[in-house]
């Protein structure tokens, strides 16, 4: 991380808190506790009482007062009155970490001649306040609230998670105005790859460019998910060293973790220095708590300072892009998901029917290497083993297999095998990676993939610290000077496997045992299992609207396709589904479950819902041979009582109340399966008293009667609908318990009544 050569003194310089560091201990750096700061700004430390304790040392150039004049007195002495009444109601407050504009009251000095920004943070005993001039940023565009919304906007709109990080890189240099912006994304073993970028065009690219590890030590990332910005001004900026370096009330150096102005390592500087570079910023990309890459800001023509208004917009957008990637990611990993979770229920439900023994049959399925992307496998029952597609031999399949056991994980993964043992090298052609199903130790299901050759384009060697190593004590260990593109062939791994890979893998393995249990205790029993495992006994609490649902398998405990569910949407909404699955038995509970989750992913994408019936008939169409479905979707507002309606073939919903009850009509469209998307919906207003039924045929289907004539009386039954003071579920119970209807098939409602006026 650094440039030319500094001698221990400037280093020292830049982090008077510690001593000097080379490549061999840069890792160790403790680079928050610097003990100086960067020149164009002042940082005072203060305790409870406003008093200052710590100072930086260019106070007599900023408030004309030395540093050893302004530690202990009061603040108001040093910065005036109306200042330090300011910061002690800031310091006072919740949340005080965004800046303020203030005049200060000071004998002399910069910051005599104009306002400054302030920005407050606590660091255990001590309130740190630093202050930066608002006069010498650099001339960008003024950022107003309307400017900020307009970005977030555009990085809103943006259709997929690359165009997402593109537009980032855009908003971020229009904002702040660096000669490059890019997008560093941050892989397992935390090198980095540029993924987008946006410069001036005289430029060369980095675009597509590795970066190894080494180049931003661990303490550094981790201090990047604590502080989501840092500026260099000037990388030949002379750190101004705080006074005093070590905190007397706490005999510790000041943490400036939090810290705008803080000195950052000479390590670095240097890196820099060699990149050519002369002003630097980043800005922290979170996803989950952890650091997913940083957008890093680059200037070449000279010192470059954004205000504190254009970096705290660099900052939210920042913010908003780890939000939506959040979103985004989470959204593509729960469709990867879905599609693996519905071939494995339709694998699952092959073997059920399938007397072979289990591990082999899964083994033979014809989609199992496709859901994996895997190019063998190999399964072990009772010492005899068993392949399918390109694997190694049995000896290196059972020595990874035994690698890989894990007594309280049924499944565990490598993406290099060689890892575990070097000797496996050899089998890399066929086994680099390698997915273990299983609990026992001698009976396993063995998933593997084949090495990929990959090039990789490095800026720079990434060797530099090894090779420097193996020269000897004599050289001294700088950080790198060539940023050149330096490709190498990586080997020795296979394509990563994904979570959903996992999950897929535990939902094989679970679904498995539970295929082996229903042959030992009979198909009926863990078919009911199944189905109570995907049907809600009880409706999820949704804010603003009563749900009750109702589900009674059919006579005898025959299991069918029904299904009810209910799900918050993105935009506020609240979705109630009731569906059915043609048939009955195994193969239909099998399938009602992939429906379901088809339909779940799809809502979750924020898609009209009347497009999601139109992507689950293609679903039912492809993935579910024989098989048809009815699916009804409302989604409920309950600020403005509107009702979205779609249907593909299921029964109309009705709608009760004291003013009495109607069975609604809905455009028609065909059931799912018979491939004939149509993609309409029907929106109603839910008045105050009303209460909307969703249902399935076992409901009211009754033999020798007509279905209208059997919707018309269960309308009837329904009556005024519930009072205003009855549970929504006892009513339900109560209007379902009545009724001739027909008890071999499933019956399955919902209820939903908006809360208040």
């Amino acid at each position: 991380m650094s440039t030319a050569d500094q001698r221990p003194s400037d280093a020292h310089a830049h982090t008077p808190a510690y001593g000097a560091v080379d490549l061999t201990t840069c890792d160790r750096e403790p680079i928050h506790v610097p003990g100086a700061i960067q020149p164009h700004g002042l940082l005072l430390a203060v305790d409870d009482d406003l008093e200052v304790v710590v100072v930086s040392g260019n106070s007599r150039r900023l408030i004309g007062q030395d540093p050893a004049d302004v530690v202990g007195r009061p603040l108001a002495d040093v910065l005036g009155p109306l200042a330090s009444r300011s910061v002690q109601l800031l310091s006072e407050a919740e949340d005080y970490y965004e800046p303020v504009r203030l005049a200060l009251s000071v004998p002399g000095g910069e910051f005599a001649r104009g306002e400054v920004d302030v920005i407050l943070h606590r660091v255990g005993e001590r309130v740190v306040i630093e202050m930066e001039p608002r006069a010498g940023v650099a001339a960008l565009r003024p950022v107003s609230y309307r400017s900020a919304r307009g970005a977030v906007l555009r990085l809103t709109e943006a259709p997929s998670v690359d165009a997402l990080i593109e537009r980032l890189a855009v908003e971020i240099r229009a904002v702040n105005g660096f000669d490059r912006v890019m997008v560093y994304r941050f892989d397992k073993d935390w090198n980095g790859e540029v993924i987008a970028e946006e410069k001036r065009e005289d430029l060369n690219s980095f675009l597509g460019l590795h970066y190894p590890a080494s180049d931003i030590p661990a303490q550094a990332r981790r201090l990047y998910t604590t502080n989501w910005t840092r500026l260099i001004v000037d990388i030949g900026y002379e750190p101004v060293p705080l006074h005093p370096v070590v905190d007397p009330g706490t005999g510790r150096p000041l943490d400036q973790s939090h810290g705008v102005l803080r000195s950052v390592s000479p390590i670095h500087i240097e890196y820099l220095q060699n990149m050519g570079v002369t002003a630097s910023m980043s800005v922290s990309l979170i996803v989950g708590g952890e650091l997913w890459g940083l957008v890093a800001c680059h200037h070449y023509s000279g010192p470059h300072r954004p205000s504190l208004d254009a970096r705290s917009a660099a900052e939210f957008l920042g913010q908003s892009a780890s939000a939506l990637l959040t979103d985004r990611l989470r959204a593509d990993a729960e469709q990867a998901n879905s599609r693996a979770q519905a071939v494995v229920s339709a694998i699952i439900a092959d073997i059920a029917d399938d007397p072979a023994e289990i591990v082999p049959a899964l083994l033979q399925h014809p989609k199992l290497l496709d859901l994996f992307e895997a190019g063998g496998a190999a399964a072990v029952v009772n010492q005899k083993v068993r392949t399918v597609g390109q694997v190694p031999d049995h000896a290196a399949l059972q020595r990874v297999a035994d690698l890989l056991y894990d007594p309280d994980d049924a499944v565990s993964a490598t993406d290099a095998v060689a890892r575990l043992d070097p000797s496996l090298a050899a089998a890399a052609p066929t086994m680099c990676g390698a997915l273990r199903i299983g609990h026992d130790p001698d009976r396993w299901l063995l998933i593997v993939r084949p090495e990929i050759l990959r090039v990789v384009d490095w800026g720079g060697d990434p060797r530099n610290k090894a090779i420097a190593l193996a020269e000897g004590p004599d050289v001294r260990l700088s950080p790198r000077k060539s940023f050149e593109k330096w490709q190498q062939e990586v080997r020795g791994t296979a394509e990563p496997w994904q979570e959903w890979h996992l999950e897929a893998a535990r939902a094989l393995d679970t679904g498995a045992a539970a295929t082996q249990v229903r042959r030992s205790q009979g198909q009926v029993r863990i078919a009911e299992s199944l189905q109570r495992s995907v049907v809600p006994e009880v409706a999820v609490a949704h804010d603003g609207v009563d749900i009750a649902g109702y589900y009674r398998p059919a006579a005898g405990g025959q299991l069918g396709g029904d299904w009810w569910d209910t799900m918050a949407l993105d935009d506020g909404r609240i979705a109630v589904i009731v569906g059915d699955v043609s048939g009955h038995g195994v193969r239909a509970a099998t399938a009602m479950t992939q429906v379901r989750m088809a339909l779940r992913a799809y809502l979750i994408e924020g898609r009209p819902i009347a497009e999601c019936l139109d992507s689950l008939d293609a679903v039912v169409t492809r993935m579910l041979d024989g098989h048809t479905a009815t699916v009804l979707v409302a989604a409920v507002d309950t600020a403005t009582r509107q009702v979205e309606l779609a249907s593909a073939g299921h029964l109309p919903p009705m709608v009760v109340g004291p003013r009495g009850g109607r069975s609604l009509e809905l455009p028609a469209r065909p059931l799912l399966g018979v491939g004939v998307p149509v993609g309409e919906s029907h929106r109603i207003v839910l008045d105050r008293d009303e209460v909307l039924v969703l249902y399935t045929d076992g409901i009211v289907e009754e033999r020798r009667t007509p279905i209208d004539e059997s919707i018309a009386q269960a309308v009837d039954r329904a009556g005024a609908g519930p009072a205003a003071d009855q549970p929504l579920d006892v009513w339900l119970q109560r209007l379902l318990s009545g009724g001739a209807v027909d008890l071999t098939d499933d019956r399955t409602a919902v209820a939903v009544r908006i809360a208040g006026r």
